[in-house]
């Protein structure tokens, strides 16, 4: 029953600017009413500095939004621009640009690891999450799993669930933090319970093995019912096996306690 490091998460659900949170799907209908008059109010403010006017400025290049045409080269130009000013968001965007090597900028992890970081010291999880993955891979950075446990909490402990179940896989394995099975089932049940599909299968079988948590057949059962559910195939050969272990009684408390998981997920 393996566990599984994710990779890198290279892409966040939404982005800042002039202080409104937008998702992509927003801010490409928002684009496609931009007029010449409204993107040189834009640029005006990025040609003074402006950081804000600078990072949508480069978004507006980046998707070719209105009557701007799509210019990945002055894209990562105007994000470069808001990025050494500071801007958070900019700075991880610059980094993902690196990082995957075809918006404007050469592939350079050595450059997305430095621009992750700027943004990770400013406290942006998505960032802190994909810098400690780099120092689990040694890509961009000398492979140091102390440092990517160091960055994987930071981002976990603000709630990313993709870091709390890496988190938990290295108190698994003993990656750049003691070997701890209790740590490791609690940071596997943060990412349960947002839904990690991985870590409901992890912590399925540390209730089967007593590991970290109580022995509990019926939990084991009820974490892998929810992950098969969403497909995970391992899952569902355990749920079968844990079964013929069961009584009815207990088969059915797991079931519902899945039912419970889920309609409080709904709310």
């Amino acid at each position: 029953m393996s566990k599984l490091l994710l990779p890198l998460v290279l892409l966040i659900t939404s982005l800042t600017c002039f202080g409104f949170t937008l998702t992509y799907e927003e801010i490409e209908v928002l684009g496609q009413a931009a007029t010449h008059e409204e993107i040189e109010v834009v640029r005006q403010a990025a040609e003074r500095g402006h950081d804000k006017a600078q990072f949508k400025l480069g978004l507006m290049y980046n998707y070719g939004m209105g009557v701007l045409p799509k210019d990945y080269t002055e894209s990562a130009k105007w994000i470069r621009k808001a990025s050494e000013q500071g801007h958070v968001i900019a700075q991880f965007t610059l980094g993902s640009f690196y990082e995957k090597g075809n918006w404007g900028v050469p592939h350079d992890n050595t450059e997305a690891a430095k621009w992750y970081l700027k943004a990770a010291e400013q406290g942006l999880a998505i960032a802190q999450f994909n810098l400690g993955v780099m120092y689990n891979s040694g890509e961009g950075v000398p492979k140091d799993d102390t440092k990517a446990a160091k960055w994987l909490r930071k981002a976990a402990e603000q709630g990313h669930g993709i870091a709390q179940f890496n988190l938990g896989h290295m108190y698994d394995n003993g990656w750049g933090v003691p070997q701890d099975d209790t740590e490791a089932a609690k940071w596997h049940h943060k990412a349960a319970e947002q839904g990690h599909v991985y870590s409901q299968f992890n912590l399925g079988v540390a209730y089967l093995n007593g590991k970290g948590v109580p022995q509990d057949n019926v939990l084991a059962y009820m974490w892998w019912n929810l992950s098969a559910a969403r497909g995970h195939e391992e899952s569902k050969i355990n749920k079968g096996i844990v079964s013929e272990k069961m009584t009815k009684e207990q088969i059915a408390e797991a079931q519902k306690l899945s039912r419970e998981w889920m309609a409080n997920r709904q709310e």
